[in-house]
């Protein structure tokens, strides 16, 4: 068990499990953009870093943890 969570349901883990392949795929198209020079790379980080915190959210939302 982790400090401040719940226990998580086989359906919790699942679902979590299949965002977090998803994070990965989105994060290799991103990688993809990393460097290109057709790409402004200070927007690439932003969506980068703004994709991390959805997918964040997102396990947060299915894992509800009880503090900060």
């Amino acid at each position: 068990m982790i400090t401040g969570y719940k226990e998580l349901t086989h359906e919790q883990i699942i679902t979590i499990n299949d965002l977090k392949r998803l994070a990965n795929e989105v994060g290799d198209v991103i990688d993809g953009f990393t460097g290109w020079e057709g790409a402004d790379q200070r927007w690439v980080s932003i969506a980068k870093t703004d994709l991390q915190k959805g997918f964040m959210a997102l396990v947060r939302s299915v894992a509800q943890p009880e503090g900060f």
